[in-house]
């Protein structure tokens, strides 16, 4: 059987953080569990950039605003669309989740990238 991480298009060649907004461990002054980051695993992926919208429209100094890329990691059954990556100190904002064919093999994460 051929996985489709083998691919080259797909490379998994960097390591990348999911992460999420959970409810903290401890109550805070208010005797409440405030939310915080947490972090779910710490995966092989590879990054593969599809589209870009320009901030400033000029060709000597066109910038990309908003970036989305196709994450691609191996299947997990815990991934949502509320959650982010961060993959070489950038973050990734996971909008859509697909398990290619249904094969649970891998998981593509269509994700955008603030620039801030």
């Amino acid at each position: 059987m051929i996985h489709s991480y083998a691919n080259p298009a797909t490379k998994l060649d960097k390591i990348g953080v999911i992460k999420y907004k959970g409810e903290g461990m401890a109550r805070d002054a208010l005797g409440q569990y405030p939310v915080e980051e947490r972090t779910l695993a710490t995966v092989w992926c590879g990054v593969t950039p599809q589209t870009g919208s320009m901030l400033s429209g000029r060709a000597a100094d066109t910038q990309l605003a908003d970036t989305t890329h196709k994450v691609t990691v191996r299947w997990r059954p815990d991934v949502k669309p509320d959650m982010w990556m961060e993959i070489e100190g950038t973050r990734y904002d996971i909008l859509y989740v697909l398990d290619p064919y249904l094969r649970h093999e891998t998981l593509e994460l269509f994700c955008e990238v603030k620039q801030r």
